[in-house]
């Protein structure tokens, strides 16, 4: 099930959230440009490694700590691959315009960003010796994820199911794919706890975010928005 189109319109133009995909863009197509080698190393340098970042090993010194914090942070800027970043960068269009009119410019930046320290944060918790680099932009996204979760659960969103390799256009509220979604990312999160070999999803990034988003809305005291009601055809 992916979603496609969101056309409930909003009362302000997305300033913020189209920033920040175009962001990820610019980042992207740096690595790209960059040749494999440097584009590699680049991502590698500042992604979110857990075993060259372990705070144990190298004594809790202020540079080490910011070291962390910094990571965090450009690590929500990086992707592997062009699924990668179409994915959450769709993804992020989906869901973010609309949590960004209900947030105002300002706050949804700062959402999104302790959205995404947080996801990171938590990933970096539960993997302290993970040799795996974390990137991606999804941490962040599934804060946003989660703030939709709570203010837009009836909103209805064009879905695309495929049926063998048929693709079927269906309308759903976004509660029922968000509910599937976070529970896929529970599960997969607990599964992968105890691991020998790491996965290659941040399933924990994920439900940090997630969680972490419906946080912050309910800490700010964001309430769902009153609107009429909404048809699905």
């Amino acid at each position: 099930m992916i979603p496609v189109v969101n056309d409930h319109p909003t009362r302000r133009y997305p300033l913020v959230n189209r920033a920040i995909i175009w962001a990820n863009v610019a980042v992207f197509a740096y690595q790209i440009l960059a040749g494999p080698e440097r584009g590699t190393a680049f991502a590698l340098h500042w992604a979110l490694v857990p075993d060259q970042l372990a705070i144990w090993r190298h004594g809790w010194e202020w540079r080490q700590l910011g070291a962390v914090g910094l990571r965090c942070f450009t690590s929500m800027f990086l992707h592997g691959g062009w699924l990668h970043i179409i994915g959450n960068l769709w993804s992020l269009w989906i869901f973010g315009d609309e949590i960004e009119d209900r947030l105002g410019h300002g706050r949804y930046l700062l959402f999104y960003l302790v959205a995404g320290f947080l996801a990171a944060a938590l990933h970096l918790l539960l993997n302290f010796g993970s040799p795996v680099p974390t990137l991606g932009a999804s941490g962040a996204i599934a804060g946003v994820m989660g703030a939709y979760f709570l203010l837009f659960p009836f909103n209805w969103i064009t879905f695309v199911i495929p049926v063998f390799i048929i693709p079927i256009p269906v309308k759903l509220p976004a509660l029922l794919y968000l509910a599937f979604w976070a529970c896929v990312q529970f599960i997969g999160a607990y599964r992968s706890l105890g691991q020998a070999q790491p996965s290659g999803i941040a399933f924990w990034a994920h439900v940090g975010g997630f969680l972490g988003g419906m946080y912050l809305i309910r800490r700010w005291g964001i309430k769902r928005p009153r609107r009429s009601k909404q048809r699905s055809g």
